[in-house]
């Protein structure tokens, strides 16, 4: 066998193990796409027969706490940059379907990034003009409002009497509405048109229809070259138009898929 062939070999069977650890345990196969699975497998090869994998204990004890203070560290070094630079501060909403819970994330913006820095619960809380006022206060406050030069919030409106209060109190900080929020508000809007709404309820049927259906969802990726129409989502109006665009540029599939 030539060394080509016997490195071919090896690969195949690496291949093989990490494919059984992936199955057994329901590992998305996308994260063979994290930068840090290429390292893992060198630090193996490195390591040599005969060094033992680590535990669970150790992996969710010693080699956690270490990673933690890593993120820590990292998170210090990327602070030192903010009496520098400034930051803006981001609120995104999410509501949790499993639970029923309600959440507020918190992020920092400067021109090293955007890193996380807390999530309040605020399930059962009464969202008010008030509420709003003295969270995004004590958010800013923990983060030390000097270096806060934009807060950046929904439309809601109780969060607009908010971020206005928040300029009142702190003159060199700006309030903004998310961009993002008022174009999938806007869209909501426009997808009440009645000629709009109709071509949005088409073209969500035609998506249901293609993915509660097995066999036309495979013959039509074959016509497509395993191109997929954008799904329906729930909440995001902006989602719809995404899937009217998606069936337009997949016509030719479809028609073609149609006429077999």
């Amino acid at each position: 066998m030539t060394l080509k062939g016997m490195v071919k070999g090896m690969r195949n069977m690496l291949g093989i193990y990490v494919g059984k650890w992936f199955y057994d345990k329901g590992i998305p196969f996308d994260a063979a796409n994290s930068p840090y699975f290429p390292p893992m497998v060198n630090a193996i090869q490195r390591a040599g027969p005969g060094v033992k994998p680590s535990t669970a204990y150790e992996l969710s004890g010693p080699i956690l706490d270490e990673e933690v203070d890593e993120v820590k560290k990292w998170i210090e070094e990327y602070k030192q940059r903010w009496p520098r630079t400034g930051i803006t501060l981001m609120s995104d909403g999410w509501l949790n379907k499993v639970s029923k819970k309600g959440f507020l994330n918190f992020l920092a913006y400067s021109l090293k990034g955007t890193i996380f820095l807390s999530s309040k619960d605020v399930s059962g809380t009464r969202k008010n003009a008030n509420f709003y006022v003295r969270l995004y206060d004590q958010i800013v406050e923990e983060v030390e409002d000097k270096y806060v030069v934009q807060f950046i919030t929904d439309n809601a409106r109780a969060c607009v009497f908010a971020g206005n209060n928040l300029m009142n109190m702190m003159k060199h900080l700006i309030w903004t509405l998310c961009t993002a929020h008022s174009m999938d508000l806007m869209l909501e809007e426009i997808g009440e048109i009645k000629i709009v709404k109709e071509t949005l309820q088409e073209a969500t049927l035609v998506s249901r229809f293609i993915y509660n259906h097995s066999t036309i969802l495979f013959l039509l990726r074959e016509q497509s070259k395993k191109k997929e129409i954008i799904r329906p989502a729930i909440t995001r109006f902006a989602t719809d138009y995404l899937v009217v665009d998606s069936i337009q540029e997949s016509e030719g599939a479809i028609k073609r898929f149609a006429y077999q």
